[in-house]
């Protein structure tokens, strides 16, 4: 198995969470582990720390106020019995969620409810696929996520009228599922228009690719299951849902790399686009599926340069004929699908100084691509100096994360902010436009994990997630953010993006 496989149990312990000033530890709420009512979800909404008043006659009156101050990721150690506890000003929304199975990967899904939607409750519907304690076992699961409220801080105003959605009452999820055997080391749903309303079903299919373990890449239609969330009551054909639109059987093993190109048409129109899928293998090969009006195809020859297994693949966002692909032998390759002997056209050996395991192309400046590595460094590229027989440098190089990278996104908007999530546990948030202030004295920040200091472009660190896979922008509601972990979903929103 991968080297991103989940840990043989199908549940994780509660994330573990601090009170730094060792303080006796908090009592843990009941864990994120197998659920007894599959639509409870976990919400971390008790961060704050509370005082009681001493109401109790054997207690000390003169009991010392509890300190608290932020944690700092790679410089401080958990002591035996401490939480971290989050700090809820510093978001407008934070929920967590678990389904049965741990999961590998989601996406969202674009829905009927608008595009920049600000207010809440805000509802979000995912696409996941499991990591169960049997082959059998597994499925792609349709979710639905809704009543998010916003995060109550402690000194919001009880009677102020403009905090009636200031409610922090628990989300609701709800998902339908798809029989899938083997584990879904990824799934990525297909690039659609946005319906601009429910007042009918849509019609057209959405399709989604899972990679799964057993080495094969199914694409299905969960538009049926979109529309029976959306609907309740809605009929289902269960025997056309668990039967895959197409399967790819080109690869030889199993794999991880995954992008959709192309658009398909939305509404309730029926009118179909093309989708181009790309997909790679841990034999280092990719392959490219087409779909054209009678159904997809699956090209016979694969693109093949790298020398070890394909960890990411992405389409340009301008270009439908390029792509770029990383290895874990350690390099970043362009490619053009019209090049006859599908061979990369331009190479970065050694982008790393370990696998490259994630890569996000950024939609707004169409040059930049950024990186992750089992190093733990973040890297963001100018393709245009990517030249043949020549080693660029990255534009910004970041040493924060202690452990691998496991899911790099550029925001869909902000050309400058991404988001990464490492298997040190952590969520982090940057802006490349963000300068230094030359009057600040160095020695007088604080230091990071590397003894250095904290970048400036650092924005957020969310903690509170155990081994996090993905990390993904929601394409509708601006500023949030979604990952997931062996121990479950977290969809938030901080104040700084």
């Amino acid at each position: 198995m991968s080297k991103r496989t989940l840990a043989e149990q199908p549940s994780a312990p509660e994330p573990e969470r601090r009170r730094v000033d060792g303080a006796q530890p908090m009592k843990e709420e009941e864990g994120m582990g197998e659920f007894e009512d599959p639509f409870e979800d976990e919400i971390e909404s008790d961060g704050e720390i509370v005082h009681h008043e001493d109401d109790d006659m054997d207690e000390e009156d003169d009991e010392p106020e509890t300190q608290t101050k932020p944690f700092m990721p790679g410089t401080m150690q958990l002591e035996e019995g401490q939480t971290l506890v989050p700090d809820q000003s510093a978001y407008h929304m934070l929920h967590r969620m678990n389904v049965t199975w741990p999961c590998l990967s989601f996406d969202f899904l674009r829905d009927h409810l608008g595009s920049q939607r600000q207010s809440m409750p805000h509802t979000a519907y995912v696409v996941a696929g499991t990591q169960a304690d049997t082959a059998k076992n597994n499925e792609v699961l349709v979710i639905k996520a809704s009543s998010m409220h916003r995060t109550q801080h402690d000194d919001a105003a009880s009677d102020d009228d403009d905090q009636d959605d200031d409610v922090d009452e628990d989300a609701v999820l709800e998902y339908k599922t798809i029989p899938h055997l083997g584990g879904v080391n990824r799934v990525r749903a297909a690039p659609t228009t946005t319906p601009t309303s429910d007042l009918e079903p849509c019609l057209d299919a959405y399709p989604v690719a899972t990679w799964s373990e057993t080495g094969k890449v199914h694409i299905w239609d969960v538009r049926p299951l979109f529309n029976a969330l959306n609907v309740p009551g809605t009929t289902i054909d269960k025997k056309k849902i668990e039967t895959p639109l197409f399967t790819v059987n080109a690869h030889r093993t199993e794999g991880f790399a995954m992008d959709w190109g192309g658009l398909l048409g939305g509404g309730a129109s029926g009118h179909a686009g093309h989708l181009r899928l790309l997909t790679g293998d841990m034999h280092s090969k990719i392959f490219l599926t087409t779909s054209n009006n009678t159904g997809f195809t699956t090209h016979a020859t694969p693109f093949e340069s790298h020398t070890s297994s394909v960890e990411d693949l992405q389409w340009s966002p301008t270009e439908p004929t390029v792509f770029a692909s990383c290895s874990a032998d350690r390099s970043i390759r362009i490619w053009d699908v019209r090049i006859k002997s599908h061979r990369s056209a331009l190479t970065v050996d050694a982008a790393h100084e370990q696998d490259v395991n994630v890569i996000s192309w950024n939609r707004g400046t169409q040059f930049l691509l950024l990186s992750g590595g089992d190093d733990g460094a973040l890297n963001v590229w100018d393709m245009r100096s990517f030249k043949p027989n020549q080693t660029p440098s990255p534009v910004a190089h970041f040493d924060w994360h202690r452990a691998p990278i496991s899911s790099v996104e550029w925001h869909p908007e902000e050309d400058s902010i991404f988001a990464a999530s490492g298997r040190d546990d952590q969520v982090t948030l940057w802006d490349l436009g963000v300068e230094r202030d030359d009057e600040e004295d160095p020695a007088q920040l604080p230091k990071g994990p590397n003894g250095q200091p904290v970048p400036s472009q650092l924005l957020f660190c969310h903690h509170g997630a155990s081994d996090i896979k993905e990390v993904h922008w929601h394409p509708q509601i601006p500023g949030m953010l979604g990952s997931t972990s062996s121990d479950g979903f977290h969809f938030f929103k901080t104040i700084s993006v």
